[in-house]
């Protein structure tokens, strides 16, 4: 055990290049932490999207596929740009779904265009300003200026789910509003027009007939998106209904747009959508929760990798630098070295003196490490989470189905048609709300990035290795030449 003792005797003689492998190996495993940390942050937002998204299975238009079909219809006529009714989802085949086995509850979505008729909608930028770049239209014009939101429930549908709706007087839509008039309106529409619970006010449909609306509750909405978003509707301006109402006032009785299950057994979700499949027409299409996950984690994902590569390239170039530093400082050490392996000292003690000298100054780095290893950690993880939410915004952006460039006949068509399409953009029930928990995981939006116990060990683990190996290979060059060789060099 004397090699034990000469390592700590050592440290204490030579105080100033023990603080400079100090610092060589504080700032390899602060990076190597950082990695660590970030990747394990990484791994738990995975793991939290996916108990998020749940077990749920969504029938929609296939987008696709209908915006295919419109290429073909417009090209063979002079009028460009058609648009496309979404709302192609029949109540009973989506009936007949929710009666197939494993399935516990769904959610049915509809919407229409509506004009007030016995109260004035709340003005906004959107509003005043135009729409989609189409400058003097208003929100009133032709297209109507009230957007009725139709579900089974307001519990199922996603911003109350999220909280960004909340129910502030009398109830929400439930399941026993279908085929009925009853309705919630938006706290600021309710008190511009004096409406309370209980209220009846008018609308006029598709073919401008007056519909009274029965009034049960009224919500409040956090925020408008009407001035980030000018093609959507303001929140103050949308009236939830029973998704039969919202069918029957867009001339689609019979009708919804999209529908989203639960499936009470997550492992028989594929043997489901077979059945589904076997129901539904080419025209529908089936987005399971597997799917919604691999979307909702692959910006994460691509968080994790990277920082798996940080972990490995940190640790394999702390292997090269701590190899040259520890050769650099053995080298010096030649004459001791050679005075113990003449004296009789195993070459292996040797080494391993070397080795406990190292260790010793792993174990004071480490505490370094994790000070400064937390911080570095957040600070990283930020920026990559920055970059992957620019980049899904990118891709988002890029991939709507909006204008036509440099087609100056779709473009003119597409003016012309505006009211149909902002229809057609709001009729996509079952894809709106898919794509509101995409945009709503807050795992994607920042990561939990802290230290734990098991951190720490998987970073002690990785300190051994890395000072195991280069010590190993800073001693090569020594423990290969014999004792008299390296006095006489000296």
């Amino acid at each position: 055990m004397d090699f034990i003792k000469r390592a700590f005797l050592y440290l204490r003689r030579k105080i100033g290049r023990s603080l400079l492998l100090t610092l060589v190996i504080t700032a390899i495993m602060t990076f190597v932490l950082a990695g660590l940390i970030i990747q394990n942050a990484a791994i738990s937002a995975v793991n939290n999207t996916k108990n998020s998204v749940g077990t749920t299975v969504t029938l929609s238009a296939n987008r696709q596929k209908l915006f295919q079909q419109n290429r073909k219809s417009s090209s063979s006529t002079s009028g460009g740009f058609t648009s496309i009714n979404q709302t192609i989802i029949s109540q009973k085949t989506a009936e007949k779904l929710a009666n197939l086995s494993n399935v516990s509850a769904y959610q049915m979505t509809s919407t229409a265009d509506v004009t007030a008729s016995s109260f004035t909608v709340v003005k906004s930028s959107s509003s005043t300003s135009g729409q989609g770049g189409f400058p003097g239209r208003t929100q009133s014009s032709q297209s109507g200026n009230t957007s009725i939101s139709g579900v089974s429930t307001t519990a199922a549908d996603s911003n109350f789910k999220d909280k960004n709706y909340v129910i502030k007087k009398g109830r929400g839509i439930k399941t026993s509003d279908k085929n009925t008039n009853n309705v919630i309106v938006e706290k600021t529409l309710a008190a511009n027009n004096s409406i309370k619970v209980g209220s009846t006010i008018s609308v006029k449909n598709s073919d401008s007939k007056i519909v009274k609306l029965n009034v049960v509750g009224i919500y409040q909405a956090k925020a408008s998106t009407s001035g980030s978003d000018p093609m959507a509707a303001d929140p103050s301006n949308t009236i939830y209904a029973s998704y039969t109402l919202a069918s029957s006032l867009s001339g689609n009785s019979g009708n919804v747009s999209g529908v989203t299950y639960t499936l009470t057994n997550s492992s028989k979700e594929k043997a489901f959508v077979k059945s589904a499949k076997k129901i539904i027409s080419s025209k529908l299409q089936l987005t399971t929760s597997d799917q919604t996950y691999e979307l909702l984690s692959s910006s994460v994902k691509s968080i994790e990798s990277i920082a798996s590569k940080i972990v490995w390239i940190v640790a394999i170039a702390g292997i090269a630098i701590l190899t040259l530093v520890l050769i650099l400082m053995i080298r010096e050490r030649k004459h001791e070295i050679g005075i113990l392996m003449s004296l009789g000292e195993a070459k292996s003690k040797i080494v391993g003196q070397i080795f406990v000298e190292t260790v010793s100054v792993l174990i004071v780095s480490l505490c370094f490490a994790g000070i400064f290893g937390n911080f570095f950690g957040n600070v990283i993880g930020k920026q990559l989470v920055s970059q992957e939410s620019t980049s899904s915004q990118t891709l988002s952006g890029g991939g709507s189905a909006g204008g036509m460039p440099g087609n100056s006949n779709a473009n003119n068509a597409a003016g012309n048609n505006q009211t149909n399409n902002n229809r057609s953009n709001r009729n996509t029930g079952g894809f709106n709300n898919f794509k509101s928990n995409l945009t709503g995981s807050s795992s994607l939006n920042k990561l939990s990035t802290h230290l734990t116990v098991g951190t720490l060990l998987k970073l002690g683990a990785f300190g051994l290795v890395i000072v195991g190996i280069a010590t190993l290979l800073g001693s090569i060059p020594i423990l290969s030449l014999k004792p008299k060789r390296i006095l006489i060099s000296e």
